[in-house]
């Protein structure tokens, strides 16, 4: 006899098995076992909103041999994820087991490794109600929306479509973001930089015009310019300030799951989605050279920035080791959490900090290796010295117009030797000024006028969009990835190079949400029911009266919207291509139906012919000179194809284009990433070249 551990996948299984030894079995659940069933709502609001759950379909056989397995144990450890929807497994494995509610068999493991397992193993608890509770709150609410809401609004706009309790808001809030960048009217103004040439030095260094008798200056057109540029002719520059200065750089938290996410997007162009997907894989555990199944970062889903006393003595020691001791600050540093942060876990860490992300490189996939390496070197970076910048500002005047310049050096890296947080914005680029004195006269080598328009708020990337929803409260940051794979995926936003724009339905269900059900997608509203849901899982409020005083509201909501918008049909425009029905002569449209997009034409019903909806890349086939087309795998990867399949098999991972190899003639194949590149495809040629960055 042996005790069966159960956790959700073979490879978590698989390193904790390494470490339980052969007294245990562990076995994994594949995620969930029992959930509201898709083909109907599943919810008796009648009843305390009681869900009615069953076996996930095509589970049947695992559920049975967990049985199975449990009858023959002598003890079941339920190992499940260590959060609120890990602590629902449990749950539902539980009653699917027989296994009583007080029973102390519920174990966490804040990271797979030797000690996390052991100390895991030897502090067993009862299933916590408060944390099951509020997740099946949160499962309700999203069932009672999306299953309320959507064939609302699939009815008024076209079929199949989806609205959410935190798709809707992530929605609206890309679309406001698209409206203030239409309604946005360019301002003029200019600025005046100049290069001086201090006496006696050949040197030069930069300036820019910062104020004049009257104060701070601003340019808002060329006369402006034009009169400051006469007032400087010929004039005699002196510097009046010269102040150095000391500047000192503090290193970034470690990670939590949304500054991971938004940091993988900047640094690697990865999507939020497959970094949640690596990130799993280095907790889960990867088969190490020499190590065997190692689980080489703590659980990634996570708010919190606590940091357990023995990753701080590791990294510590690391540090010292590999910098010298003056790469140390004068004690470790503590972060503090947001209030509302989850405090149960640590920061997003390296399990082992003296495990460097070289030492396990060949072990590791491509993906792999740059998010641990994204994650180990943020981590110790954190636990080093300062960043030591020494500045110096100057002002230079003549003619009463006055210049400031300002520059830096590093005088000790600390932290940034290893490590430097990505921004959004640009930053300030290390400049060293020459030496300067006060009253030292200077020469204007160069005097430039420069027009600029102010510029529209930029749109949302995948970062600031999870930055935004982050400071809004709106969600928890591991629905991050699903709520834009969601809003990608139905179309409602495009990617357009990093950004996020919203289509025309995207922005047709936000524009009917707002006027229908202005709650719904209401960004303080969304908060406030974030908050309430902490709530339950604190134990202070109860998930039943929770989902009562949202449904009285949202029902009436729906049934006057239904009411009056009867017989109400939005249309949207529709794509016309250049197909003509041979049947009627129009040109046909690309409609969107159950199974996608098709061409129709829009004669109808008085002509009802379709077609196969194709995308063209513009590029010919290299075989027989027919159009090359995306196509998808099942799994909706996309490759490219001839249309004159069957009679031509050409088909290619890589977009082909119609340009040339200078080298052989063959054509060449666009490679996409942050930085696309044009190859060449013939064995044996290896020619490359830059291509043009997607607008």
């Amino acid at each position: 006899m042996s005790d069966l551990v159960i956790v959700e996948s073979p490879a978590k299984a698989k390193t904790i098995k390494k470490y339980l030894g052969p007294n245990y079995e562990v076995v994994a659940s594949m995620g969930h076992v029992r959930d509201l069933p898709k083909a109907r709502l599943s919810v008796d609001i009648k009843h305390g909103f009681a869900p009615k759950y069953d076996i996930i379909k095509g589970k049947e056989k695992l559920v049975k041999e967990l049985k199975g397995l449990a009858e023959k144990s002598d003890n079941v450890y339920l190992a499940t994820d260590p959060d609120r929807e890990g602590e629902a497994i449990s749950w539902h494995l539980a009653y699917i087991l027989g296994l009583p509610e007080d029973y102390c068999n519920r174990v966490e493991f804040n990271e797979i490794t030797k000690t996390g397992v052991t100390n895991g193993m030897e502090h067993p608890r009862a299933i916590n109600n408060d944390l099951v509770d509020a997740q099946q709150a949160r499962r309700i609410l999203d069932r009672l929306v999306g299953y309320k809401l959507s064939p609302f609004i699939s009815q008024k706009i076209r079929r199949g479509l989806s609205a959410g309790r935190v798709q809707s808001v992530a929605l609206r809030i890309i679309c406001d973001r698209e409206n203030d960048i239409r309604k946005f009217k360019p301002e003029e103004y200019w600025s005046i930089d100049a290069k001086f040439i201090p006496k006696g030095s050949r040197k030069s260094f930069a300036a820019t015009l910062y104020s004049d008798q009257n104060g701070k200056i601003k340019i808002h057109n060329q006369e402006q310019a034009d009169k400051i540029e006469a007032d400087l002719k010929d004039a005699e520059y002196t510097i009046t300030k010269v102040r150095h200065g000391t500047r000192k750089k503090s290193p970034a938290p470690p990670f939590i799951t949304s500054t991971l996410q938004q940091e993988a997007s900047r640094k690697l162009g990865f999507q939020s989605r497959r970094t949640m997907k690596v990130a799993q894989e280095l907790y889960e555990g990867v088969e190490i050279e020499g190590m065997g199944a190692t689980g080489l970062i703590t659980y990634m889903r996570t708010d919190s920035l606590r940091i357990s006393n023995v990753a701080i003595d590791e990294v510590t020691k690391y540090i010292e080791q590999a910098y010298g001791k003056e790469y140390l600050p004068a004690k470790p540093r503590h972060f503090k959490s947001r209030s509302n942060a989850q405090d149960g876990h640590e920061a997003i860490r390296p399990s082992m900090p003296s495990l460097t992300p070289d030492s396990v490189k060949n072990s590791l996939t491509s993906d792999q290796y740059k998010l641990y390496k994204l994650i180990w070197s943020r981590f110790t970076a954190c636990q080093m010295a300062e960043c030591i910048q020494k500045t110096t500002q100057a002002e230079i005047e003549a003619n009463g117009y006055t210049f400031k310049a300002s520059g830096y050096y590093v005088d000790f890296p600390g932290f940034t030797a290893l490590y430097v947080e990505g921004k959004d914005e640009a930053e300030e680029k290390s400049s060293q000024l020459p030496p300067l004195e006060k009253n030292m006269s200077a020469r204007c080598r160069e005097l430039k006028k420069n027009q600029h328009f102010t510029q529209p708020p930029a749109r949302y990337t995948e970062a600031s969009l999870i930055k935004t929803l982050e400071e809004y409260g709106i969600g928890r940051p591991s629905t991050y990835a699903a709520t834009i794979t969601t809003l990608t995926s139905r179309e409602y936003v495009k990617r357009e190079a990093k950004s996020l724009v919203p289509t025309e339905l995207g922005e047709a269900i936000t524009k009917l949400m707002k006027e229908r059900f202005p709650n719904i997608v209401n960004v303080k509203f969304t908060a406030q029911m974030e908050e309430n849901l902490d709530m339950v899982e604190n134990g202070s409020e109860q998930w039943v009266d929770l989902l009562d005083s949202f449904y009285g509201d949202f029902e009436k909501t729906l049934k006057d919207a239904k009411a009056e918008m009867e017989g109400v049909k939005i249309k949207l425009k529709e794509d016309e291509t250049d197909i003509v029905c041979e049947k009627c002569g129009r040109k046909m449209v690309v409609k969107v139906g159950r199974y996608g997009k098709f061409i129709a034409c829009p004669g109808y019903p008085d002509c009802k012919n379709i077609k196969k909806y194709v995308e063209k890349t513009g590029a010919t086939c290299p075989k027989c000179g027919g159009d090359v087309i995306v196509k998808h795998t099942k799994t909706k990867r996309i490759f490219y194809g001839c249309a004159n399949y069957p009679e031509c098999d050409f088909v290619s991972w890589n977009e082909p284009t119609n340009e040339k190899c200078p080298n052989c003639g063959e054509i060449l194949y666009k490679k996409k990433g942050k930085k696309p590149v044009l190859f060449c495809a013939k064995e044996g040629c290896g020619y490359t070249k830059a291509g043009k960055a997607e607008e």
